[in-house]
């Protein structure tokens, strides 16, 4: 689905947002109110360009609407992968856009995120799976890495990662293994208008992706290892 035709789908009371290039972003009418949009299309790549001008449309939101949700329409290839964008750090843009969205988040903005084609890799670590909940639409493509690059990084042979993703859904991609590790919270299907609105009434509760990894057998260690940390921390 294009994002024109999501826009129209998610807001059918209308919305004014302003394409430029790979980059979009306005508002919406929900029936909760106004929601400041920022997105991008075409998987775009994430350089240091792109990053800066999200986190500064979430400074802007910040500072001209307090209060009002963000929702992240982030369509991504991951972070723009050039020498350029390396020199000019582009881990530092990337983690300027992430505090940003944290700014916003302790300023009282609810922050939806929505996959509605790609995310990739750092595009989507530093945007969407950065919200307070992240949801998808069935047919959106989600990783990290791919399984020939996690075997050259960690040096596992290329067979035995296969072996695992057949079990384990942290070595496999796909939307729906990102739903069990609980990354994704839930798949948005028929109205998306009304699942918008359920989305925003949703009350501030914390991160529970360790939680949702746990009950749906994604990530079956993950909360009891975060929590013998903390207990041993403290």
């Amino acid at each position: 689905m294009d994002a024109k035709t999501l826009l129209e789908k998610l807001f059918p009371n209308g919305s004014e947002v302003a394409f430029d290039g790979l980059y979009f972003a306005g508002t919406g009418e929900s029936s909760h109110g106004k929601v400041a949009i920022i997105g991008s299309i075409d998987a775009a790549p994430i350089g240091v360009e792109l990053a800066f001008r999200m986190a500064g449309e979430v400074l802007r939101i910040v500072r001209d609407a307090p209060g009002r949700p963000i929702l992240l329409l982030v369509d991504t290839q991951g972070q723009r992968l050039s020498r350029r964008d390396e020199l000019l750090g582009i881990n530092g843009y990337m983690a300027h856009l992430a505090k940003c969205l944290q700014l916003a988040r302790n300023n009282g903005h609810k922050i939806i995120g929505l996959v509605y084609s790609e995310a990739v890799s750092g595009g989507f670590l530093a945007s969407s799976l950065l919200s307070d909940r992240c949801y998808a639409l069935p047919e959106s493509q989600v990783r990290v890495m791919n399984l020939p690059a996690m075997s050259r990084i960690t040096k596992i042979p290329l067979e035995r990662l296969e072996e695992l993703s057949k079990s384990s859904p942290v070595f496999a991609p796909g939307v729906k293994n990102y739903l069990k590790m609980g990354a994704v919270n839930s798949l948005w299907e028929g109205d998306l208008a009304q699942r918008l609105a359920e989305a925003l009434d949703v009350p501030p509760e914390g991160d529970s992706r360790r939680q949702w990894g746990e009950e749906r057998e994604g990530r079956k260690l993950a909360r009891g290892v975060a929590e013998r940390v903390r207990h041993a921390a403290g």
